[in-house]
């Protein structure tokens, strides 16, 4: 648990570290940052796992970081468009909490437990997994455990290409209709259409890939991501444009490694939206959205 870069939280937790991999890491790609510094550290710092393949639990981390203070009535100096939310505590950036290994009993007792505990209810935490299925699978398990998803645990998935949207069904199975789902398309290596998809999502975080062998992104994809999402009405945040960046088919330079310094960027893409406040009343959703800067107005988004 601690503090972070990462654009979209203000913190971030991991209950489990490792995973069973992913389209990020395998074989044929190892670009995954998590399992890049897994094997820089794994097995000779305390904290990860002993190999990146390897999960390990660590209990008592969720409940460690339920106890850090309420962030709603302070400023982010760094991150001034998280200004007036509850704390974002990102859980699983160097994991997948969903591989197999991991029980279910588990994730209920360290997870869902600290989670809707008093201090933990202060918070909004942000669970992002590229196996929606097995959330799926776990969300069910806690109906017939009596449990509720709890409404302060928001439901992500990623999305890299078009083959990964089949994530997307798997995740509306997740939760109840006061539950809010997000994507992370990041990394982004290749032009996806979500517009089926858009009215059932509740926020879009976007982003190209970092690292040396980064695959190029293109600042088309990110105005067209944006412009949909406008017209469905989905709160929109960019985080980064990446190490490999295309504007116009010609390769756009930043200082910053990762693009994620928008002062480089176009300033129409000074977007980074953050949904606020969420209320569920007799199966109607009304959904609150701040601006970031003074390029989209607050919404009022849409009602099912």
């Amino acid at each position: 648990m601690q503090g972070t870069g990462i654009q979209w939280c203000d913190d971030t937790v991991n209950p489990t570290m490792g995973c069973d991999g992913c389209e990020l890491w395998g074989p044929q790609r190892k670009s995954c940052y998590a399992g890049v510094l897994h094997e820089r550290k794994g097995g000779r710092h305390p904290g990860f796992a002993p190999s990146f393949d390897r999960v390990t639990l660590f209990a008592g981390r969720v409940a460690k970081a339920a106890r850090l203070s309420d962030l709603r009535d302070r400023g982010r100096l760094h991150k001034p468009w998280l200004d007036g939310s509850p704390r974002l505590i990102f859980v699983s950036d160097m994991s997948d909490a969903l591989s197999n290994a991991v029980s279910f009993e588990y994730l209920e007792h360290e997870l869902v437990h600290n989670v809707t505990s008093p201090e933990g209810q202060r918070h909004r935490w942000l669970w992002l997994t590229k196996r929606p299925h097995r959330m799926a699978a776990f969300s069910a398990q806690l109906r017939a455990w009596g449990i509720r998803w709890p409404s302060n645990l928001w439901a992500g998935t990623s999305i890299t290409s078009a083959a990964m949207t089949n994530r997307i069904d798997a995740l509306l199975g997740v939760g109840d209709k006061s539950t809010l789902r997000f994507l992370s398309v990041e990394p982004q290596v290749e032009a996806i259409d979500l517009d089926a998809w858009l009215p059932t999502i509740d926020w879009i975080i976007q982003g190209g890939e970092s690292g040396e062998d980064a695959r190029p992104f293109d600042v088309a994809w990110a105005r067209t991501l944006r412009d949909a999402c406008r017209r469905a009405r989905v709160p929109y945040f960019l985080k980064q444009l990446g190490a490999n960046v295309l504007l116009n088919h010609s390769e756009l330079k930043l200082r910053d490694r990762h693009g994620g310094n928008w002062s480089e960027w176009p300033e129409d893409l000074w977007v980074r939206q953050v949904p606020t406040a969420i209320i569920a009343r007799s199966g109607l959703r009304t959904e609150i959205v701040r601006k970031a800067l003074g390029n989209f107005d607050p919404m009022l988004l849409r009602t099912d």
